[in-house]
Formats: C-alpha cells, structure tokens, sequence
C-alpha cells in the first residue's frame, strides 16, 4: 500500500508503515530543521507548507498520514462539515481527502484534542470525516503500553472509507511486559555533559531507598527536586519510566525532565530521546542538540503507532 506523510516532522509515521512494506510516496513539512532530518534519514526533502501545495500534485495513495496540529475552528459546532474546517490546517487534509479519497486516514494528536474548544473541534473533524464517506474510531493510547519509557497519552484516530470497512479493526492491548529509563539509557562516557551540578538539587532519600527497593516499575519514579521543582525541574529514577517528552519547557532539564542515573542527575541525551519515541539505533541526529531534542517531543511514538496499523491489516 502507498502513503503520504503530511505535517511529516522527523518521519515517525514513515518508519511504522515502511516497516509493514508500505510506500511513501509524498511527504509534507513545514519546520527547517524537520526537513533537515527528514531529508537526511529518508534521502528526501518534504515538500514545504501543506496550505500551498495543491491536492492535484500530489500522486495518488492509499493511506493519509498526519500527527496534524489541533487548531479552533472558526464556526465549530455548527455542523456545516467542510466548511467549519476553513482557516485551519485540518482543512488541508479534509481538501486532499476529498479529492483523492484514501481507503484509510491515520491521525495522531494530542489527548486533550477530544475536549479541545469545548468539545467542538472533536465534533467538527468528525463529522467532516463522516460526511466524507469514513467510520472513524478513536482511542488515548499510552506509549508506555507498548514497549516504549514514556509516559504518553495520545489520541490515535483511524478513519476507514465505508465502502471497504469490513467492521474487524480493533485497536491494540497493551503489552505484557514494559522497558524503563534504565533499559535506554546510555554509557556514562556518553552522557558527562548531561549532568546537572547544582547546589539547589534535593534527593529525597526516602523516596530514593523505595525506589531502589521496589525495581523497575511502569510508571515515572518523582525522587527529588531542583530548585522549587516547576517543569523541567523534577527529578525521576531510571528504575521507572520517563514523563512526556515536551518540544519546549523550562528548568534545568528542558524537554527531558532530569533523571537519577547511575547515582547522578541529568537530562536525556538526544539518543535517549530518540529511544523513547521508538526511533531506530540509526536513525541520524541533526548537529543541533535543541532542535533534536525539540523534534523528539514533537515525534510520534512509533511502537505505538505500529501496533495501531496492525489492527488495519485485518480490512
């Protein structure tokens, strides 16, 4: 089957589908620095801003690909179907949709994209999708579930054109088993220049014993503090899970969170983060730490979104 991967970021979408023997056969993305990745991972440079590109360029697919950004719609509520999408980026998809009628439409989006504007935006995208000819289904799938250290809820939406929805897709159970902070970690000489030496770090000692004595659990471990401990300034033990990675907050550990490991404090490497969204060993990190680290807490987690795609092998 073919695919295009739009609002592509890092090509999260594209490795869970290529590893099926899916084709990509157009990508779209707007970021400098994503299309620098993209393009060195994929030998590939995305096309750029989705609103510019027109629906008839783009070669015809099977499957429609986007962890699109979440918007408020102008006239949501209001049932008008394709109009209410108007002024947004879901509109580029619904006009690509439209034209070239894909079998499947594969969306990822934040949790909070259910009650995002009052519950509008949800109501709109889908009965836009509905009046396209798709049954949509629906869940928040956690990363952690799926063999990945991260804490991260999405929403995954899977849309099947009804014509060819033969009612067997169901969404994947969680794993048996899950990996921790301390199963990706990397070597120590790799990550000196991640340690954080502060005066103001506090270890709760208390909470470091029970974490020591309780193993690896699925969950992130709270053991300390930098600071007054806001964002980016909490402390987790690699014998738990990691928290969400974000494309931007503050604190001394930004986007990461700051972890316990091998009795030092420190943030993520960006090959950990890589590692937590389910990014292949070699996968190539661009030359600039901030922007990886960015394009990480951005990304898709890719374990999830394969065990999504298994569900639709069944139609």
């Amino acid at each position: 089957m073919t695919f295009i991967d739009l609002f592509a970021g890092i090509g999260g979408f594209r490795y869970a589908l290529s590893s099926f023997g899916c084709k990509c056969v157009f990508s779209s993305e707007w970021d400098k620095y994503c299309r620098e990745s993209y393009n060195l991972n994929f030998g590939e440079v995305p096309y750029g801003d989705i609103t510019k590109i027109d629906e008839k360029d783009i070669p015809k697919f099977d499957i429609l690909c986007a962890g699109f950004p979440c918007q408020p719609f102008s006239i949501s509520g209001k049932q008008k179907g394709f109009a209410d999408t108007r002024g947004t980026l879901f509109f580029d998809i619904v006009r690509i949709v439209c034209y070239h009628k894909p079998k499947i439409i594969f969306l990822e989006n934040v949790k909070n994209l259910k009650a995002h504007n009052g519950g509008a935006t949800f109501e709109v995208i889908s009965n836009t999708l509905n009046e396209l000819n798709y049954n949509i289904y629906y869940k928040v799938l956690n990363a952690k579930d799926f063999g990945l250290p991260q804490n991260r809820e999405r929403i995954t939406i899977v849309c099947i054109r009804k014509d060819i929805d033969n009612g067997n897709f169901s969404f994947p159970k969680p794993y048996n088993s899950f990996t921790t902070i301390s199963d990706i970690k990397e070597d120590d000489k790799d990550t000196k220049k991640y340690i954080i030496e502060r005066d103001d770090i506090y270890i709760d000692e208390v909470k470091l014993q029970k974490a020591i004595e309780n193993g690896r659990v699925n969950k992130p471990v709270q053991i300390g503090i930098i600071g007054k401990g806001g964002q980016g300034n909490r402390i987790y033990h690699e014998n738990g899970i990691g928290i969400t990675l974000a494309a931007s907050s503050g604190g001394a550990a930004s986007k990461t969170g700051a972890y316990y490991i091998n009795g030092k404090v420190r943030k993520l490497s960006p090959r950990e983060a890589a590692r937590l969204q389910g990014f292949p060993e070699d996968f190539v990190i661009i030359d600039n730490e901030n922007q990886a680290l960015k394009q990480f807490g951005n990304s898709v987690p890719i374990n999830l979104l394969k065990e999504v795609f298994k569900g639709l092998e069944k139609i």
